[in-house]
């Protein structure tokens, strides 16, 4: 009967939680690469690592707490092989207002002939600035390659801000 109780318990504050996170979702464009750092590993054709620093806009932006966002950089490392690779790495999204937000990005892509053509993960919030300090929340991304080399992105997800 306690373990039921507990889990009574837990469910409770579990939906609580659940209904104080706002929804979010937004397209956010991203163009080619610059500055990118590719090293060949020599282990096996087509296998290289490298890191990269991309500027990003939101021709539909994120709505946090009244402000829509308006441009972002993300800086990512990613191993690449076969056409697949992996990375992680940092987002800074920029409001309309100038406060700030700062998540983190881990993912799987598609490359061919070096540019991206499909790319999808999770993220989540690591703090702001102003309004956002303190933002919490998570999501997930979806990514098609554009002819430019640049990536358009999907976003979707939740947040709350400190009280």
């Amino acid at each position: 009967m306690k373990v039921r109780m507990i889990l009574a318990t837990l469910a409770a504050f579990s939906l609580a939680a659940a209904a104080g996170a706002a929804k979010i979702s937004g397209t956010i464009q991203c163009g080619k690469a610059d500055p990118a750092h590719m090293v060949e590993v020599s282990d096996e054709p087509g296998h290289s690592m490298g890191v990269s620093k991309v500027n990003c806009t939101w021709p539909k932006p994120l709505e946090i707490a009244g402000l829509k966002s308006k441009d972002g950089v993300s800086i990512a490392t990613d191993d690449t092989k076969g056409g697949k690779s992996a990375g992680h790495g940092t987002h800074v999204s920029t409001m309309d207002n100038g406060d700030k937000f700062y998540c983190k990005f881990q993912g799987n892509g598609m490359v061919k002939d070096g540019a991206m053509q499909s790319d999808a993960g999770t993220w989540s919030f690591t703090g702001g600035t102003g309004k956002l300090k303190g933002i919490k929340g998570k999501g997930t991304y979806n990514g098609k390659g554009t002819p430019d080399g640049g990536v358009t992105y999907e976003v979707k997800g939740d947040y709350t801000l400190a009280k």
